[in-house]
């Protein structure tokens, strides 16, 4: 035979013992199938590939020749040392990561209500009121995360950046200014924060405000509330960006010649 009938006649093969293979999951008890449910899957790739590969003649011939070529390669693929686990987590880590920045964007998407609940009543906007609070809220308990998770008992290594990327610098500064401002004759707040806090303008009543300050020790939150001002004063100190012109040669480059036919796209390989 020739290698295209080798080929074909091997991929035959396989196929029919994959087919029984089949047939004897099927006969056996769900928890036995879960069992070789790995085994099974892996096969169907085998069989796949055998699809669209040619195999060179001696090699085809000789898988040809075996009983059960399709269990030798399984059982060869199992014994293979492969990157399978190691892709596994990073799809892992990349479905949380992508998951964590879709509630970072839920989160910084509810803006501020920079009005009184009796504005907002009086204007039909308590919709956008509470929804505020809670975010306000949930500022509130990633503060006291933040803190906890960040103080070793001797040093506080609290990462503000987190948090101002999950609820932005304008809630995180509301909160904050808010706390401190309940707590002016706490003199363990150093006198520029309490500046600081003065100078932000909250128009919650302090009844409503209770609701989300931080109850974390002042020592500790008076340098949480330093590591969001560096912060905010880096994000201020960087110069804007200026847009780089394209160079004359890209701009030649992008603009269509006049009379020229737009390319066809190539068309794919046929696939023996």
């Amino acid at each position: 035979m020739d290698t295209e009938a080798l080929n074909n006649a091997l991929y035959d093969k396989m196929a029919a013992e994959q087919e029984r293979y089949r047939h004897e999951l099927l006969g056996q008890s769900p928890e036995e199938v879960l069992n070789h449910a790995y085994e099974y899957a892996m096969r169907e790739d085998i069989l796949m590939e055998m699809e669209t590969l040619t195999l060179p003649a001696p090699q085809a011939a000789a898988l040809l020749a075996a009983p059960f070529p399709l269990a030798d390669v399984y059982k060869d693929f199992r014994d293979m040392e492969t990157g399978h686990m190691d892709t596994v987590r990073e799809c892992i880590e990349a479905r949380a990561d992508a998951l964590l920045e879709a509630q970072q964007e839920a989160s910084r998407a509810v803006p501020l209500y920079q009005q009184s609940g009796e504005y907002a009543r009086e204007h039909g906007e308590l919709d956008a009121f509470r929804a505020s609070r809670q975010a306000n809220i949930a500022c509130r308990d990633a503060i006291e995360a933040a803190i906890r998770d960040g103080f070793d008992g001797m040093h506080l290594t609290a990462d503000a950046k987190n948090v101002l990327t999950e609820f932005g610098p304008e809630r995180v500064s509301h909160v904050l200014a808010a706390t401190l401002q309940e707590k002016t004759w706490d003199q363990r707040f150093s006198r520029s924060n309490q500046a600081w806090a003065a100078s932000v303008p909250v128009f919650d009543t302090k009844e409503r405000r209770l609701a989300y300050l931080v109850n974390s020790h002042p020592a500790l939150l008076d340098g949480f509330v330093d590591k969001v001002r560096k912060e905010l004063d880096a994000v201020r100190e960087q110069p804007e960006r200026v847009a780089k012109k394209p160079s004359i040669k890209e701009q030649l480059a992008a603009k269509p010649v006049p009379g020229d036919k737009p390319a066809t796209k190539t068309k794919d390989r046929e696939v023996r």
